[in-house]
């Protein structure tokens, strides 16, 4: 069903009105196959069918989106909010009114202090939701407003930088950030559960997402070691072992009080965690051991893990086929900390005194 560009008289509702119709296209659009609620996530989508009062309830939904396991859905809403408060305080009165101008004054006063990532993912978000209105607005007429929106000529992305070095933590800091994963306190029933999912990622350089995913069925033991089954990017599954006295005391605590619910790691109600979560735990972690990054996130226990594969081994095979990555390119940034390699470097200028 298509619907007139101004659909409500007044701006604002109409603006909320097509953003609301957007997401739901998201919604239904985005990857689902690691939504775990089904009923939940049905629920939030019969409720931007009655529609929402405002940009906050808008963004909550997504938020439970995301919480049922629903991923990207933040690439969208994110420049959406922003983008709804920018347009309601400029006073239009009708969509028409909408430019390639306007949207490209949002992105440098909005995107300016961000990454280039970041940058492209607004600019995405923008072209997505006004080719979307492109396609879905008519009048009575049966004609549509196009806004042909290009965005061309958005300044705001840098040059090639090339690729940067991952950060990571080196032996000293592994050995104190391993001592405050004991001793940072979290409440009764999380403390088994977040020291082991930050060792679950830590020790086999699995991905948050993936290590999120983790169902019970997923795990066996044999050996003296923990295999976990995983499902990658692109739904590629390949397995990753840990020995299991690392992580055993805590798998054990943790299934005492683990809700009834196929996933490993989960809320107190049984739902899927959620990136922010391992964020958080990662912060507490970090500050109580006394570490500061450039990028402190759980990533970056995965690079540290890479960097420690390659540097034991010298085997890119091998950390290719541990971190998942489909292209051996991808794993050749681990072998810039190949210090002993380098150290042949430092002896080039010996013939001269």
């Amino acid at each position: 069903m298509r619907y007139p560009l101004d659909f409500h008289n007044n701006f604002n509702k109409t603006l909320l009105f097509w953003m609301e119709r957007f997401v739901k296209l998201k919604l239904t659009t985005l990857s689902n196959r690691n939504v775990q609620d089904k009923t939940e996530f049905n629920t939030i989508i019969q409720r931007l069918n009655k529609g929402v009062q405002n940009i906050d309830e808008l963004k909550s939904l997504c938020k439970e989106a995301r919480q049922c396991g629903l991923i990207g859905i933040n690439t969208y809403i994110n420049p959406l909010e922003k983008l709804y408060e920018q347009l309601v305080s400029l006073g239009f009165a009708s969509m028409k009114e909408i430019d390639e101008e306007t949207l490209i004054d949002f992105l440098a006063t909005y995107t300016s202090g961000l990454s280039d990532a970041t940058k492209k993912n607004y600019r995405m978000a923008l072209l997505s939701l006004f080719k979307y209105i492109d396609k879905q607005n008519e009048d009575d007429d049966g004609k549509s407003h196009v806004y042909r929106i290009e965005l061309k000529n958005f300044a705001g992305l840098g040059g090639s930088k090339g690729q940067k070095l991952p950060t990571y933590m080196h032996d000293e800091e592994i050995e104190r950030f391993l001592q405050a994963i004991e001793t940072t306190s979290f409440k009764d029933y999380a403390q088994a559960k977040n020291r082991l999912l930050i060792k679950t990622i830590l020790y086999t350089g699995m991905r948050v997402s993936e290590a999120l995913d983790i169902q019970i069925k997923d795990i066996v033991q044999e050996d003296g070691f923990h295999i976990f089954r995983i499902s990658g990017k692109g739904n590629k599954q390949r397995i990753a072992m840990i020995k299991s006295h690392y992580i055993q005391k805590d798998l054990n605590e943790w299934l005492e009080y683990k809700p009834s619910t196929p996933l490993l790691f989960c809320s107190r109600t049984g739902k899927r965690l959620s990136q922010p979560y391992v964020s958080y735990i990662m912060d507490k972690i970090l500050l109580q051991a006394g570490i500061r990054k450039e990028k402190n996130g759980a990533h970056m226990l995965r690079h540290t893990f890479a960097t420690r594969l390659y540097q034991k081994n010298h085997d890119l095979i091998l950390v290719q086929e541990a971190l998942g990555h489909a292209d051996l390119n991808t794993s050749r940034i681990y072998t810039h900390f190949d210090k002993e390699r380098l150290k042949a470097a430092t002896s080039v200028m010996d013939d001269f005194k």
